[in-house]
């Protein structure tokens, strides 16, 4: 059984430490496996490639690189804030920010 992550797809988050320290940015994907998360515009690495049909050129590209799950904090109405879990009155279980006390969506 997968463990519930605090982050989804899509989530605008804050990076808590490493070389991106304090960079925002929403998260484009996550590994399950490798407890990671691709977030756009933060952990710039440079990767070589060869040339190829799509690339002819080939040369350095810039892209993201993973970041561990437990080194971002979702940004909620512009805050970093903890998040928990509550039932609502439907008898869903949704996330809530522990700062504000508000539902995230």
């Amino acid at each position: 059984m997968q463990q519930k992550l605090h982050i989804k797809v899509g989530d605008t988050v804050k990076v808590l430490t490493g070389e991106s320290n304090s960079q925002e940015g929403k998260i484009l994907s996550i590994d399950r496996k490798k407890m990671r998360a691709i977030v756009e515009g933060v952990n710039i690495i440079k990767k070589h490639s060869k040339p190829s049909a799509a690339e002819p050129q080939g040369g350095i590209v810039e892209t993201e690189a993973g970041i561990h799950i437990s080194n971002l904090m979702i940004v909620h109405n512009g805050v970093a804030s903890r998040i928990g879990r509550k039932e609502n009155k439907d008898g869903k279980l949704v996330r809530y920010s522990k700062k504000s006390g508000e539902e995230i969506k």
